[in-house]
């Protein structure tokens, strides 16, 4: 009986996803250690490499599940982060030209 090699999914979106990688490609989410399906131990990758430390499971579904991807809002779906540059200036020269204009009346 030969021992399978073990596979690594997503916790997060559920795709397969390579031992060596530190985030997963398809929806970003950082690993920061590796949990065991089975009896839910965790621990860094090193100690999974011939399967789970704790109970020896190595083999993954057949196939992993078909979960929705993750789309990331569209831009006009997320508040703005901040107004662009030429605002500040043109609300600045507003509020100039208005002192100017209140200084020149008062000096009148």
């Amino acid at each position: 009986m030969s021992k399978k090699k073990p596979r690594f999914f997503c916790d997060n979106c559920g795709y397969e996803v390579g031992s060596e990688v530190r985030n997963c490609p398809y929806c970003g989410r950082i690993f920061a250690s590796i949990r065991c399906p089975i009896c839910d131990y965790s621990g860094p990758d090193k100690m999974f490499q011939n399967g789970c430390p704790m109970c020896g499971y190595s083999a993954a579904p057949t196939k992993a599940p078909k979960l929705k991807k993750i789309k990331p809002p569209r831009r006009e779906d997320r508040p703005p982060d901040a107004l662009p540059f030429w605002t500040y200036v043109a609300a600045f020269a507003v509020v100039a030209l208005i002192v100017a204009l209140l200084s020149w009346v008062v000096t009148r």
